[in-house]
């Protein structure tokens, strides 16, 4: 006990030394970026801005990317569409930097990345109006799915980045015990990545984190649809870098159209996609001539599923934000509501509720819950899957309402619209939706909502209520899906240590978690020697070429000895092997003794 007693004091002293060390700030370096011509100014007027009209169908402007906010309509500027040649360039000063930073320090990176955490925190208001008037989203719906989410993985890369790139030490078998196996990572270039438009800051921070943290660079082809603040978050990373004495042109963003981003694909040493099935095909094919790893993630049909024996008003609360999360126009969003049947009219009753009072607009204009649809007549085609439902049954039971939104911006709002008698004829349970529609299907067994979930294309995520948690894992278990949440919604995506993707048209590959940031890597298998220079491999002496006559002899007691299945057969084997050495050895000597 006298000995026990100084160890304790000795414990509680550093525990609160290692505690008052973490109440001293960091000493972090703070950055700089000019955000002067993205702010909006509060004196225009209506008058004296302009109001984009952009083209329909399918003519665009080839050689310039058009940049305006979806809620309101006004200019924004425009970015150049890159030539294949534009973009090789890039892809070659990138791959210049990446030799020098891939001799980095995990010190030097980590500190990029706490200089990038303190301008996110310090600047998060910047970060999401400006992701608001590119995309149309409220200012929640941007904290949540662009500050939280990167910040979340900047602290996990922090936290347990390095580990996970060290070299990693396996089990040798029985064959190879003098012999030490490990797999070692090691940078793959230039990481090259396609991503989608609903989720700007995340979408190019994700990839350009675990690409940079793991010592390649890195080429983003942000969406046309979020050119203009791709292009500016791309200032952030610049200053980061240059405060870390990173290399110039480690980070590329490009902006263009189609061909743009099939010369990124031609030109990189891995590519990462985010989008739809029918473009993932496109960038596998086009991977196909070089042979690069790629990596898809294109979107969902996520099931929402609930038990009869759950707590009702918080799980409708959290169905309505899994529904309508970023205006729907998300890609792990939830858009197959199955309730049991005990519980139905009640689920049914309590959602309308919640989305009658839910008000819809230009999200910087004034107090709106939702806000606008990013893309050009995708609300046009929200529609006719509601009026397809419609036309087979089903009805429109809650919708929500409109704000003040301007006679230039009407057709980039959809109302948030609830759905019911809904089967799977209908193109709304089949094909991703991407907006505010929740169509509500009643299962009466958890045999039948397992069949009706996996009757999808998709495979992306889902997500189970029950208040059973056993219950909720067992249901989930049974969902062909890459990511589930047990009582929750996207949870999983919060948790950076696990991958993300999904299986069937949702794709294939992962990125976040240990999986996305080794698939950043190229993985080395090594053997060495574990007693070196005193055990060293030899080949036995029947096997030497030439091969002796009693060679597979040798090898099937050989074979035997390692691997037989009980201990006596294992050891006869070994006497049998020891033999043969031994005969030989003795023929050979008698050989060379020979005249």
């Amino acid at each position: 006990m006298a000995i026990l007693w100084p160890v304790f004091v000795l414990g509680i002293a550093y525990a609160l030394c290692r505690f008052l060390l973490m109440l001293i700030p960091p000493s972090i370096p703070s950055i700089e970026v000019d955000a002067s011509d993205v702010l909006e100014d509060p004196n225009q007027t209506k008058e004296n801005s302009f109001i984009y009209i952009p083209r329909r169908g399918k003519t665009v402007q080839k050689d310039r990317v058009q940049c305006y906010e979806p809620a309101t309509m006004k200019y924004l500027g425009y970015f150049p569409a890159l030539t294949p040649d534009e973009v090789t360039e890039h892809v070659e000063q990138a791959r210049k930097a990446q030799k020098i930073w891939a001799k980095s320090s995990f010190r030097q990176r980590r500190l990029f990345l706490r200089i990038l955490l303190k301008y996110i925190i310090e600047h998060q208001e910047l970060i999401c109006e400006i992701s608001s008037r590119d995309t149309g989203k409220t200012m929640v719906d941007a904290s949540l799915g662009e500050i939280m989410t990167t910040c979340e993985k900047i602290t996990w890369l922090l936290d347990e980045g390095e580990k996970w790139l060290k070299p990693e030490y396996r089990s040798c078998g029985r064959s190879m015990l003098h012999k030490r196996a490990k797999v070692e990572f090691y940078p793959l270039g230039v990481i090259g990545a396609i991503v989608s438009w609903n989720y700007p800051f995340h979408n190019v921070f994700n990839p350009m984190l675990a690409a940079v943290f793991s010592g390649n660079a890195a080429v983003i082809k942000v969406s046309e649809h979020a050119s203009w603040s791709g292009c500016f978050y791309y200032r952030i990373i610049q200053a980061a870098l240059a405060a870390v004495g990173a290399p110039e042109n480690l980070v590329h963003i490009i902006t263009g159209f189609a061909e743009t981003g099939q010369a990124l694909v031609s030109s990189v040493d891995k590519i990462i996609f985010v989008g739809s099935p029918g473009i993932g095909k496109m960038i596998m094919e086009k991977a196909s001539e070089t042979l690069i790893p790629v990596t898809l993630e294109l979107g969902g049909k996520d099931a929402f599923i609930v038990c009869e024996d759950v707590d009702l008003p918080s799980v409708v609360q959290i169905a309505i934000r899994a529904a309508l999360q970023s205006s729907g126009q998300n890609c792990a969003g939830a858009e197959r509501f199955y309730v049991h049947k005990e519980i139905y009219p009640e689920f049914v009753a309590q959602v309308v509720k919640i989305i009658r009072t839910i008000s819809v607009g230009p999200p910087l204009s004034g107090r709106f819950d939702m806000g606008a649809i990013c893309m050009q007549e995708h609300s046009e085609r929200l529609q006719n899957l509601v009026n397809d439902a419609v036309d087979n049954g089903a009805e429109i039971v809650g919708r929500g309402s409109f704000g003040n939104l301007g006679e230039d911006a009407v057709d980039q709002f959809f109302p948030p619209t609830v759905l019911v008698n809904v089967d799977h004829s209908m193109k709304i349970m089949q094909e991703e939706a991407f907006g505010p529609i929740i169509p509500i299907m009643e299962f009466s067994s958890d045999d039948e909502v397992i069949q009706l979930a996996n009757d999808s294309k998709y495979g992306l995520g889902c997500a189970v209520f029950s208040g059973s948690k056993k219950r909720a894992i067992e249901i989930a278990s049974q969902l062909h899906c890459g990511v589930a949440a047990i009582n929750d919604f996207a949870s999983n995506y919060m948790c950076q240590s696990l991958p993300f993707g999904g299986v069937k048209h949702s794709g294939f590959g992962r990125f976040a978690g240990v999986e996305g940031l080794r698939a950043c890597c190229l993985v080395k298998s090594v053997v060495e020697d574990r007693f070196w220079p005193y055990i060293r491999t030899k080949i036995p002496k029947p096997i030497q070429y030439p091969v002796s006559e009693i060679g597979f002899e040798f090898q099937e007691s050989l074979v035997e000895t390692l691997y037989g299945l009980n201990v006596w057969d294992r050891l006869c084997a070994l006497a049998n092997v020891l033999k043969m050495l031994s005969e030989h050895n003795s023929a050979t000597n008698s050989v060379k003794k020979s005249p």
